[in-house]
Parts: C-alpha cells; sequence; structure tokens
C-alpha cells in the first residue's frame, strides 16, 4: 500500500513538474501571439489587455514588408539543406559502417573531433573562400557550408550499426550491391533516425542568424531570422505590432516542422513495436 502511495506521489510530482515547465515555456509565445493583435498605439502604452484585436498588424506585415519573399529563400535555404544533409550523412554512415578499409576508425574519430570546432571559428576563411568565388548573396552561399554535418554522420552510424550482421551477409550472398543494400534495407531501417536528422537539419537551418547577415546584401536572397532584424533597422522599427506579427509569421513553419516530425516518430515507433 505504502508503494502504491509513493508511486502516486512521484506521478504527481512528474506531472506538475511538467505543468510548471508548460508554463514557463507557452507563456512567452502567447504573449506574443496576443501583442500581434493588438494596435501598435497601445502596445507601446503597455496595454496588453484590450478589446481592439484584429489581424491588421498580420495583413501589414504580408503587404507592407518582405516577410513573404524572406519565408521563401528561408523554405529554399533550409529544403535544399536538408536534402543534402539526409544523403551524404547517410552515405557516410553507411561507408563508416559497413565499408571496410584502412584507417576507417582513425577517420572516424577526426571526423567527430571536427564538432568541437565552433562555426565562429570558420566564418572568417568560409567568407574569404565564397568571396573568391563570387557566391556572396546568393543561396548557395547559404548551402555549401551545411551540406553534411558531423552530429548527422554520427547519429546514423549509431542507427545503422543496429541492423543485424545476418542481413548484410544474405544481401551479399544474392548478390546486392552497396548502393542496392543502402537503397533497399539501410534507409528503410533507418527511417525514424533519417526523419530525426531532417527535422534537426531543417530547425537548424531555418533558425540561422549569423552567416546569412554576412553573407546576404538584398532581400533577394535574405532569410527570415535575417529578414526580421533587417525589419527593426527600416521605417517599420516603431511599429512593433507589424514585427511581432511578423515574428509569429516565422514560427508557424517551425511548428508544423515539429508537428510533423513527431507524428512520423510516434508511427514509426509504433510500427517498429508490432514488429
Amino acid at each position: 500500500m505504502d508503494t502504491v502511495q509513493t508511486s502516486n506521489k512521484s506521478k504527481w510530482f512528474q506531472y506538475l513538474l511538467l505543468v510548471i515547465l508548460a508554463i514557463v515555456i507557452l507563456v512567452p509565445f502567447i504573449i506574443g501571439f496576443w501583442t500581434s493583435l493588438l494596435p501598435t498605439a497601445e502596445i507601446s502604452q503597455g496595454k496588453l489587455f484590450s478589446s481592439n484585436i484584429s489581424l491588421h498588424n498580420y495583413v501589414s506585415a504580408m503587404t507592407k514588408t518582405p516577410i513573404l519573399r524572406y519565408l521563401w529563400n528561408s523554405l529554399v535555404i533550409s529544403t535544399i539543406t536538408t536534402l543534402f544533409q539526409l544523403i551524404f550523412c547517410s552515405m557516410s554512415a553507411y561507408a563508416f559502417t559497413f565499408l571496410h578499409f584502412k584507417g576507417r576508425d582513425a577517420l572516424f574519430y577526426v571526423f567527430l573531433a571536427t564538432m568541437m570546432l565552433p562555426f565562429e571559428a570558420e566564418v572568417i576563411p568560409n567568407f574569404a573562400t565564397f568571396k573568391s568565388m563570387n557566391l556572396l548573396n546568393n543561396y548557395w552561399v547559404m548551402i555549401i557550408p551545411f551540406m553534411t554535418s558531423a552530429f548527422g554522420v554520427f547519429m546514423l552510424r549509431q542507427s545503422f550499426k543496429q541492423i543485424p550482421t545476418e542481413l548484410k551477409e544474405a544481401c551479399d550472398i544474392e548478390g546486392l550491391s552497396h548502393f542496392q543494400f543502402y537503397g533497399k534495407c539501410v534507409l528503410p531501417y533507418a527511417k525514424i533516425s533519417l526523419l530525426t536528422l531532417a527535422s534537426y537539419s531543417f530547425l537548424s537551418t531555418w533558425n540561422q542568424y549569423l552567416w546569412p547577415m554576412l553573407t546576404t546584401f538584398s532581400d533577394h536572397f535574405r532569410p527570415v531570422q535575417d529578414g526580421l532584424r533587417q525589419l527593426q533597422s527600416t521605417e517599420t522599427f516603431n511599429d512593433w505590432g507589424m514585427i511581432q506579427a511578423s515574428a509569429a509569421i516565422v514560427v508557424i513553419p517551425t511548428l508544423i516542422v515539429l508537428f510533423i516530425g513527431q507524428k512520423a516518430f510516434k508511427s514509426g515507433a509504433n510500427e517498429g513495436a508490432i514488429k
């Protein structure tokens, strides 16, 4: 009986902690969304409780600012970067898992060591390189440096190592090539890990700020995070309602990606449990 009561108390404590954390995380988003519905004059006066709510700020953001162009730029950059990371990271992880060559493990550890190097340390040489290639203020300047990642290779390698060796031996007996085994067996087996990497890659690219700020100089290529900063330096600086509405619009795609990723992850986990 005491054990049951202790277990119930532990569960209630966990639920209480989760509720508190949810409130801490959600309250700023709720306040931000509510503020985006208020007139700028009332925001400036600190009037957060008002009946004058409307979607005027959202209409103004989409008609008076290039926010839609920023969203399109970020969508293109994030999507292409994610696709390249899925291809290159999965192929590298396959090589580090199933191919046997001299120095494979040592090379993998060197590859992992690059994770300890902060991107800020690479900014100057990367900037000089892309400037010499005349790729500044271009989509590719924000895609090429992030076409692969050591973290993605490490995560997929750990997933690929869970594939039974008997499956690889059976495929070798059947005469499947490395590309056939990679496409027909390895990728379907690691579907959840690939979805996780895709979500991580997309959100990381979408939220980039420093590198786009240094390498883009026009609204035609500027992504959304740098575009929000640009809005605050133009004539819309004092229109806080419009800026807050723009920030709310920017968050929507990330929420969609998280929702789709979570749903896909749950469905994949359920399929794995059934099997």
